[in-house]
């Protein structure tokens, strides 16, 4: 497959995901979300979409400089492979917290998820250390995602 081909499905994919999960719990994010109790350290909801375009952005980059390893290359599967096992939970986390409206099923998602990232993380790094430094962030930020989330769940119990 050609290198720009690959590139535009590493990019895509994460944004699809992000895109569809936001088209399915749209309804909530602007209708029950604000209802709910939050801490003090809940980001302005404007925020939220500029930093997930970029997170999933370094994402997709990352997730293409592993890919152009080519999937022959030792343990480029398999970092593919969790990659794609938490862009899945990634996408479920907003389903399980704004579709069904449960914060208590989205943090234990977020949990896994978590460690997931910490997982892809470390396998992106084994073969080419620059794609772990664009995952960074986005573990970072799921980091925070997770406190709020729990702090959301236990002000609303």
């Amino acid at each position: 497959m050609r290198k720009s081909i690959r590139l535009g499905v590493a990019l895509l994919l994460p944004l699809t995901v992000g895109a569809v999960s936001g088209l399915l719990t749209s309804g909530s994010v602007v209708t029950w979300y604000p209802t709910l109790v939050k801490p003090s350290f809940t980001p302005p909801d404007w925020l939220f979409g500029p930093v997930w375009t970029v997170l999933y952005l370094a994402m997709g980059v990352a997730a293409y400089g592993i890919w152009r390893l080519g999937t022959d290359s030792p343990g480029v599967r398999r970092a593919l492979g969790v990659f794609l096992v938490q862009l899945a939970l990634n996408g479920l986390w907003s389903i399980l917290f704004f579709g069904l409206r449960s914060p208590g099923a989205a943090l234990a998602d977020i949990a896994l998820l978590w460690i997931l990232i910490g997982l892809t993380t470390y396998l992106f790094a084994r073969l080419a250390p620059w794609t772990a430094f664009l995952m960074l962030p986005y573990w970072a930020w799921v980091t925070f995602a997770a406190a709020l989330n729990f702090e959301i769940w236990r002000l609303n119990a």
